[in-house]
């Protein structure tokens, strides 16, 4: 056995012993340890890796008590002869010379790949000015909160919530929180079957349109706004308006009139930052009354207002039912998480989960119980209040930054929030500021795919802060700035 098999990284994530358990096992599995076959001594292994013996020696007893080594005495350790048993070699697949390749083209009835959306770098923290939306701080999560509600939830206490198939339903405890935590702020109230716990606002976006929209259906969509609601809409119907918003969001006009749905983004519009008034809200409401038609309100980033009293939300003044409104806890955790929920009338949410179940049953109740606990236990309210104190000083930097290096480009979000939504100089392509921008060091994003026009304009962009200390807030825009004036010479 060559010992050039095995090698390891002290820099990994990983501990010692689990990396030599990952490459020991792997090694097995793929046949290249052969069954019978010698390990090196703990002693050797330990010498080769530069590790203590006393870590291979638990890393290979740990292999024995799972039934991947086998010991003997004064021999040492083999590899045993019964784990493999089941498990068929692994071959090369190769397809047969004559068999003709499926036209895959012809019977794709949809292709959501061609559709544009944004596009994050996943080495965007390798960056030095990282103004990228959407990201967290990893320094303001409180990781050993989060570590103690999941050693909780993984308990023995919990282990039954977690481990149970429970079908369509969600966790109790979450959708608890969610009704006396969440909701509440947004001046909502909702019973328990009118909350829906979803694998993200996505989601919950794609549950809506499912159940929804046919061919048929007309909708209204913001002007820019959410590429993901716009792309949902397009796999089902052609009949969208993109209505332009304005300094208060999308503008109640008779193009409505005509819609059977209507999506926006009225505390936080999105790309925007632009706070929909509550005079318009009932206008609003009031339209939706009169021509029947219905509201989806995704209300992102809605626990990121810290400069004044929130705006409440639009389905807090619905009192006929008409509006079904998405969360998330993406902003406030992790995007990983991939936890959310909406909130509707009965009917609709009890269509929703029996939908849902038919694609991924439920999100992973494990996940759920962590969040659960998260919130009851008051650690979402600390690191929501941290995170207002910390974005507040982002927020203030990025606005002075903008105004000395880039003047009169944007307008400061009202509500808060993590983004600026900036207007480059006219002739200005965003998507080759990007690209030269990057070089630089400076992430941003194009504002392009955020537009449905045809010919939508290009000299907007986004600049984010959620994930970039605030003491590089102000060289980050200077160099941006520089790369601006450099690219319109």
């Amino acid at each position: 056995m060559r010992d050039s098999l095995f090698h390891i990284s002290k820099s990994e994530y990983a501990s010692l012993q689990a990396q030599i358990r990952e490459f020991l096992v792997s090694a097995i599995l793929e046949g290249r340890l052969a069954p019978g076959e010698t390990l090196p001594s703990t002693r050797k292994m330990s010498k080769n890796l530069g590790v203590s013996r006393n870590t291979v020696v638990l890393a290979y007893q740990a292999l024995v008590d799972d039934g991947y080594l086998a010991p003997r005495s004064r021999s040492g350790f083999y590899v045993s002869h019964k784990i493999l048993d089941g498990h068929k070699p692994t071959q090369a697949a190769q397809a047969a010379p004559t068999a003709e390749a499926v036209p895959w083209g012809k019977r794709l009835r949809i292709r959501p790949a061609a559709q544009d959306n944004i596009i994050k770098p996943l080495d965007w923290q390798d960056y030095t000015y990282p103004f990228i939306y959407g990201q967290v701080d990893q320094d303001l999560f409180p990781i050993a909160e989060w570590r103690d509600c999941s050693r909780q939830a993984l308990g023995k206490r919990w282990l039954g919530s977690w481990t149970a198939d429970i079908r369509s339903f969600d966790d109790p405890l979450l959708i608890e929180q969610i009704r006396k935590r969440l909701l509440p702020r947004r001046g909502i109230h909702a019973h328990d079957d009118e909350i829906l716990v979803t694998l993200g606002a996505q989601n919950a976006l794609y549950l809506i349109a499912s159940l929804l929209i046919s061919p048929e259906t007309t909708i209204a969509v913001e002007e820019p706004g959410f590429p993901d609601v716009r792309n949902n809409c397009m796999l089902r119907t052609r009949r969208i308006h993109h209505v332009p918003v304005d300094a208060f969001g999308m503008p109640v006009t008779g193009i409505l009139d005509e819609c059977d749905l209507v999506f926006l983004t009225p505390s936080h519009q999105f790309p925007t930052t632009v706070t929909m008034p509550i005079e318009r809200r009932q206008e609003l409401l009031r339209k939706a009354s009169e021509k029947d038609f219905v509201i989806v309100e995704d209300d992102y980033e809605f626990e990121t207002n810290y400069v004044g009293d929130p705006c409440p939300a639009l389905k807090s003044l619905d009192g006929a039912g008409r509006v079904i409104y998405i969360g998330s806890l993406s902003k406030s955790l992790f995007p990983g998480l991939r936890l959310g929920f909406m909130v509707g009338p009965r009917e609709v949410i009890e269509e929703a989960r029996a939908l849902r179940r038919l694609m991924v049953r439920h999100a992973p109740t494990n996940n759920q119980r962590t969040a659960a606990l998260f919130l009851k236990l008051g650690h979402h309210d600390a690191l929501v209040s941290r995170m207002h104190r910390v974005y507040r000083e982002r927020w203030e930097a990025m606005g002075a930054a903008l105004q000395k290096h880039l003047p009169d480009s944007s307008q400061i979000p009202s509500f808060g929030g993590t983004s600026f939504w900036v207007r480059g100089p006219d002739g200005l392509d965003a998507d080759k500021l990007t690209a030269s921008a990057a070089q630089e060091g400076v992430l941003i994003e194009p504002g392009r795919v955020l537009f449905g026009a045809r010919r939508p304009p290009k000299n907007f962009f986004r600049l984010g802060f959620s994930s970039i200390p605030r003491e590089r807030i102000e060289p980050g825009i200077e160099t941006l700035a520089e790369v601006v004036h450099r690219g319109m010479l």
